[in-house]
């Protein structure tokens, strides 16, 4: 080869090399971070001290935390026997049953889901054992000041700030390249296991939920694969260790979830999941072998208002220690949030703006809880 060939072939050597770099970043997502939260205390070494008194700093005050309905009045969340909605003579009924639950609690609780109670049983098993792991080794899996996975608090923006009587362990599941690998890899090798085991069966079930949500809309069922085809999931670990004032404290803020859909395992008896149902903090008591669903601030966006999103929040125990894993199911990242196309028209009007869903999350996680602002940000203002 003779010294101009040289050159013109490495030169479009390095043409070639770059276009592909360029392309290669261009479709590598960049660290995926929606934000952090300041550093605070593990709550569960906390309690390991006898307290007879929470620290000033946990203290709720009476008026964040209205009188639960109690008795035999309690109104019961909707249970959806997923088996009747997807096969049989009951779906319409049961459909019918899940539209109904979506408008009027926006919490419905699941059986006959698919999700065998071996997997439950192992992937309980593996949490227990995370939370129960020596310091020294919850401090290699701590948050980092600048995300918000590990072991921590979320939510958190001053040192004036109250906080829950709570710790988490907070992790991006799915799509596999979102996650922070060198987090994954720090984990037990059985719970890391377990975990993605769980997390394919709780995306093909959030998929199920929402293409059966979509049918009950009357949505176009393109639309609903195109917008959750390669969606963001999460998982929120929570401990609430027991409390010596349960009165004056809260395991976890009233809330909505920003997500779609959000799917919780809790991992033992402990009641401590309200949902606020026409001003009354109500009690969850999860069936056996359900999975307690609700729906998210996205879900309520999508279907234009019809379906809910409802605050909720976790009381604590004197006594008893309380675990559950919230699993949360979004949209995908490179889509656009806002009323799906196929429901709005001149006779039904978005009522809520469009916003790029990595906008959104990374709004709403540089927001303080507090019960529904957010949903309520996200909706159109009108003059006149």
């Amino acid at each position: 080869m003779d010294l101009d060939l040289a050159v013109s072939f490495h030169r479009d050597i390095n043409i070639v090399s770059t276009v592909l770099s360029e392309r290669i970043m261009e479709s590598t997502p960049a660290k995926l971070n929606f934000g952090k939260s300041l550093l605070v205390p593990s709550v569960q070494e906390l309690a390991k001290e006898h307290l007879t008194n929470i620290p000033a700093r946990y203290v709720h005050s009476e008026q964040e935390s209205p009188a639960i309905c109690a008795g035999a009045s309690v109104p019961t969340v909707p249970v959806i026997d997923l088996q009747k909605l997807i096969s049989g003579d009951s779906m319409n009924s049961e459909l019918q049953k899940l539209h109904s639950a979506c408008q009027e609690w926006g919490f419905l609780q699941v059986i006959n889901h698919g999700v065998t109670s071996s997997l439950l049983e192992d992937f309980k098993r593996e949490v227990i054992k995370l939370f129960s792991l020596p310091m020294e080794e919850k401090k290699k899996l701590w948050q980092q000041e600048d995300s918000l996975e590990g072991f921590g608090q979320a939510f958190v923006f001053s040192e004036e700030q109250k906080l829950d009587w709570s710790d988490m362990f907070a992790i991006f599941t799915l799509p596999p390249h979102i996650r922070k690998a060198d987090l994954f890899q720090k984990l037990p090798s059985n719970l890391r296991d377990t975990m993605e085991a769980y997390c394919k069966e709780i995306k093909s079930l959030a998929m199920i939920i929402l293409n059966q949500l979509a049918k009950a809309l009357r949505m176009d069922e393109k639309e609903i694969r195109e917008l959750f085809s390669d969606a963001m999931q999460s998982m929120r670990m929570n401990y609430y260790p027991p409390c010596p004032e349960p009165d004056r404290a809260i395991g976890l803020s009233p809330h909505s979830d920003a997500d779609a859909l959000t799917i919780l395992f809790q991992l033992n008896e402990t009641e401590g999941l309200q949902v606020r149902k026409d001003g009354t903090w109500v009690p969850i008591k999860q069936l056996p072998n359900a999975l307690i669903v609700n729906i998210g601030d996205m879900m309520e966006i999508v279907s234009n208002g019809v379906y809910k999103s409802i605050e909720h929040r976790a009381t604590v125990n004197s006594n008893e220690e309380r675990l559950s894993v919230a699993t949360f199911y979004h949209m995908n990242l490179d889509s656009e949030l806002g009323p799906a196309h196929s429901l709005i028209g001149p006779h039904n009007p978005a009522i809520f703006r469009r916003v790029p869903v990595q906008k959104y999350l990374q709004d709403y996680f540089a927001r303080k809880l507090d019960g529904k602002s957010y949903v309520d940000f996200m909706k159109e203002r009108r003059e006149g």
